[in-house]
């Protein structure tokens, strides 16, 4: 790949020197593979007895086998010694054995024998053949110590260049943040380092910052790997090392995590090779220098969303001042309240919702929704206001001359994803087009019935638009709540308690009002048996009045029956 020390990535910041030198395509020490360890003095005189196929695996390990049952134990990777005493007594478990060792991903199996076991049996030789997995005989006289010694020895030689090499991409990577440099910085660092795309995501897959050929970024994003809306798909490439098909070369991904809590991940695509556990290593590393990137912008965040959060709440509550000074300060936030928007509040559902991703919890939940708001409404318009609050999202969408539905839908759905992304349902609420900065506090107010409602009526991720609550907008604009209530309760009677009798019947009362007094519909949609219900119109009768012949009152017990309804939002 040749030297970068000197190259300077997109954003400015300079790579310090030597970091990436040892990082070229050859530069990397190959594994230690069952074939290289064979060449180590000790196994001079060895023979392969079968899976001779399998001589390109791994040795991450070595041990000495002395139970039958050692494969619960043993590790992918592991080289095991044994002298046939372990295997003596059931010759005919050993295809079984072999069977086991190789699911546990072990890398060879090394015997002496003659002492305990003559032989190794015809089935056993069969089944290692099948699987690949190396069975080596060693002379009678070699010492196991003498194999560990250099089994070990060589695995340190191995790791040795590795460390050293993180070690150093470590602290060139820290030295570009500590002198300015922010994420696209560590990222530009990282595809220059390797020679490939490289990207930071949200954990759902949502790309934050990524940097590479240009050409080879858009032919990803016609791959399986990437949804049509351009997220990273977390869910089919996890944690690892990867190569599918129709993606090119092949790409690693590293969590990014900061102070236990999973903030994203790096993703490296590599076009002409196949990326190691090497490369892997040397990702992680720069993984935690990305974390503190992440952890310093969502410190600077915080405090800059603190300010503008203040001033939203202030404008939202008719307390920031005249419309002049309004929009001017709106201004120096890098916001535009000129133009007629919508305000929609969105709040995170709690029925039926995915587990939360690790360390993913209480504010930081919130935050990740505000910053997805931030993000989708950002894209299409930076000067439009998105601030989070305690319990809400709230975003001042303009709609300039388009269709206000239109204009929320197209937001809601970005900012819910493709769904395959693990993003929490929420639920939205949107008031009418706000012309002037001081109609955005009935706007607001519009907007939170509208979500409240949409709640109340049990429609989990519904978008309610405030000119669509039907009577509950006219009651909404009565400003004496005494006055509702007293109206509910003395129409109600009995029936406005809260009770758990009084809240059984006030819903018989509104599915009969609902289905216009059908008592047939009404039992089939309570499970009720017919004589039941008879018996309860009856009751609602001796409480509420004659309702079932009185279409005035029918009226206002509707009335009244939403307006116990809204007390309870």
């Amino acid at each position: 790949m040749g030297k970068v020390a000197n190259d300077r990535p997109e954003d400015g910041a300079v790579l310090p020197e030597g970091v990436g030198e040892h990082l070229s395509v050859t530069g990397q020490p190959p594994p230690l593979s069952v074939a290289r360890m064979l060449s180590l003095p000790a196994f001079s005189g060895a023979a392969v007895l079968a899976g001779g196929s399998g001589l390109d695996r791994t040795v991450r390990s070595a041990n000495v086998m002395e139970v039958p049952d050692i494969a619960a134990w043993a590790r992918p990777g592991a080289l095991l010694l044994t002298t046939g005493y372990p295997l003596r007594s059931a010759p005919d478990r050993l295809p079984a054995l072999v069977a086991d060792l190789d699911d546990r991903g072990v890398s060879a199996l090394v015997v002496k024998l003659h002492r305990y076991l003559e032989a190794l049996p015809a089935p056993m030789l069969a089944e290692a053949d099948r699987r690949g997995l190396p069975l080596v005989l060693v002379p009678d006289d070699l010492g196991f110590d003498a194999v560990l010694t250099q089994v070990f020895t060589s695995l340190v030689d191995e790791r040795v260049p590795l460390l050293e090499r993180s070690e150093q991409v470590h602290r060139g990577l820290v030295d570009v943040v500590v002198s300015g440099g922010g994420l696209a910085d560590v990222v530009a660092a990282v595809s220059r380092l390797f020679g490939g795309v490289a990207m930071v995501t949200t954990t759902d897959g949502r790309v934050r910052a990524e940097a590479g050929d240009g050409a080879l970024r858009e032919a990803l994003r016609d791959t399986s790997v990437f949804h049509h809306s351009g997220r990273f798909r977390t869910e089919v490439s996890g944690p690892g090392v990867h190569a599918l098909d129709a993606v090119p070369g092949s790409h690693a991904v590293v969590a990014v995590t900061g102070q236990g809590i999973d903030q994203g991940r790096l993703v490296l695509f590599h076009p002409d090779r196949a990326l190691t556990d090497v490369d892997l290593a040397v990702l992680e590393r720069a993984a935690a220098v990305a974390a503190i990137c992440l952890s310093t912008e969502v410190a600077v965040t915080a405090v800059e969303s603190k300010y503008r959060g203040d001033f939203l709440r202030d404008v939202l509550a008719g307390r920031a001042g005249d419309e002049h000074e309004v929009r001017a300060h709106a201004a120096t936030l890098g916001w535009d309240l000129e133009r007629p928007a919508v305000v929609v509040v969105a709040a995170l559902e709690t029925r039926d919702a995915p587990p939360l991703s690790r360390g993913y919890r209480g504010p930081l939940e919130l935050e990740r929704f505000a910053a997805a708001w931030t993000t989708v409404v950002g894209a299409d318009d930076p000067a439009a206001p998105v601030v989070g609050f305690a319990a809400e999202v709230v975003a001042l969408l303009p709609v300039g001359d388009g269709d206000p539905p239109a204009v929320v839908a197209r937001t809601v759905q970005s900012v819910r994803g493709d769904g395959g992304g693990g993003r929490r349902p929420f639920a939205a609420g949107v008031s009418r087009v706000a012309e002037t900065v001081a109609a955005l506090p009935a706007a607001y107010e519009q907007a939170r019935r509208a979500l409240a409602v949409g709640r109340r009526q049990q429609r989990t991720g519904a978008v309610v638009h405030f000119d669509d609550l039907g009577v509950f907008r006219l009651l909404s604009l009565i400003e004496d709540d005494g006055e509702l209530a007293a109206f509910a309760d003395q129409t109600l009677g009995e029936l406005a308690l809260e009770t758990a009798e009084a809240d059984t019947m006030r819903r018989t009362l509104r599915v009969l009002l609902d289905t216009n007094l059908n008592v047939a519909e009404t039992a089939r949609t309570l499970h009720f048996h017919y004589n039941t219900l008879r018996y309860r119109i009856a009751k609602l009768e001796r409480v509420v009045g004659p309702f079932t012949s009185d279409a005035n009152l029918r009226l206002d017990l509707a009335l009244a029956l939403r307006i116990v309804a809204m007390r309870a939002l």
